[in-house]
């Protein structure tokens, strides 16, 4: 709510909503905060959600008009009024939802192929149900990151497409020059699910680069002793010492007293009080703290961590590398995420009017269809921009 509050205090009119699992107050009270209706009867709101789902029974919600049960708490804590109460019945909590399929991070590993015909089915059956005054929309994520690719997108009726593994490894992402090197270097099978670090007791899961690090490995150990026992005592003693020497590298009590100050320092005794009460919570919370931080030592580039390093990342990267090899894309100096969404879009449009071509019978030659990286002028000029 701390965070919605921010958004709406400082006028943020979009926000995407991704790895939800239902809808919750906060996300409700910004979609429904301010709305209201024109003299002509149009109801407009001003906060707009983009939804990223990979489940049909997420997408469900989202294309939905608000919980009626969670307006009704929003209203008797007087955060909304009863017009905006009584005007989010018109409208659905997202106007525009992304399909995600096989990507990096927190993903269901979903082909697109089926996924995304699936969203646009149930768009169709939302919009009919609800006549919305306008149109639901489905975009795609996920294993996008050649020409070929987002062309496939499009065909498949995507109103849009997103990228993601192949943006960590540009200019502008915040992570470091290392990890980018590694992800240049990827290929579509160097990539595993790994114990998510914000799910780690229900064991959710999410992609991530194995080439050059261990972490998928020592993630899946850690989750498999947190099952297998209790306590991090009753762990062989065998398997203590490897975590404490080389996963944690200190010994567990000091690594609870750091994931403590934590905890404190987030204002979260609940966490504590049941930690310290709970050996299973505590080693829970003691792993969890590892995979949380080994995210930031990919960020920071921590030498001495390499081998703990979390990159999210899905198969599109390998993808994208085999396609750039030998081009002014193929290192991490010259990709900026502007020149790959160009190369990606206009190749598309090459690659859709070759398609037009051929299923009308002509024959196109060797390599017509191919699209390989070009510079942003070489583009503008092709397409006839003037600028």
């Amino acid at each position: 709510m701390a965070t919605v509050q921010l958004y709406l205090d400082h006028g943020i009119r979009l926000i995407s909503a991704a790895a939800f699992m239902r809808m919750t107050p906060a996300l409700v009270y910004y979609r429904i905060k301010g709305i209201h209706q024109t003299p002509d009867g149009q109801i407009i709101a001003p906060n707009k959600i983009i939804a990223k789902v990979s489940r049909i029974e997420i997408a469900r919600q989202f294309f939905s008009p608000p919980p009626q049960k969670i307006v009704t708490l929003l209203e008797q804590k007087q955060l909304i009024t009863r017009q905006e109460a009584d005007l989010s019945r018109h409208i659905p909590m997202a106007q525009d939802l992304t399909a995600e399929a096989d990507s990096g991070g927190h993903t269901d590993n979903r082909p697109a192929l089926t996924l995304l015909p699936t969203m646009i089915a149930l768009k169709n059956q939302f919009m009919e149900q609800y006549r919305y005054p306008s149109d639901l929309c489905v975009g795609l994520a996920g294993g996008i990151a050649t020409p070929e690719s987002a062309a496939a997108a499009f065909g498949m009726g995507a109103a849009y497409i997103l990228t993601g593994s192949i943006n960590q490894s540009c200019v502008e992402a915040g992570i470091s020059p290392e990890v980018k090197e590694l992800l240049c270097q990827a290929e579509q099978a160097d990539v595993a699910m790994a114990p998510a670090a914000d799910m780690f007791e229900i064991g959710a899961r999410v992609q991530v680069l194995k080439r050059g690090t261990l972490f998928a490995l020592r993630a899946e150990k850690l989750y498999q002793l947190y099952r297998a026992y209790d306590s991090f005592a009753n762990i062989p003693k065998a398997a203590q010492q490897e975590i404490e020497t080389k996963f944690l590298q200190t010994d567990f009590e000091t690594a609870w007293q750091a994931t403590r100050d934590f905890f404190v320092s987030r204002k979260m005794p609940g966490q504590i009080d049941k930690a310290e009460s709970d050996a299973k919570h505590k080693m829970a919370l003691v792993f969890r703290s590892y995979l949380g931080r080994s995210s930031q030592w990919a960020i920071q580039g921590n030498a001495q961590r390499k081998m703990d390093y979390q990159i999210w990342c899905g198969p599109a990267m390998g993808a994208f590398n085999l396609w750039a090899q030998n081009s002014f894309l193929a290192g991490p100096e010259n990709r900026r995420t502007a020149d790959l969404a160009l190369n990606l879009l206009f190749g598309a449009c090459v690659i859709t009017r070759a398609m037009f071509l051929q299923t009308q019978g002509i024959a196109l030659p060797m390599g017509a269809a191919s699209v390989f990286p070009m510079e942003k002028d070489r583009i503008l000029a092709l397409a006839g921009a003037t600028s």
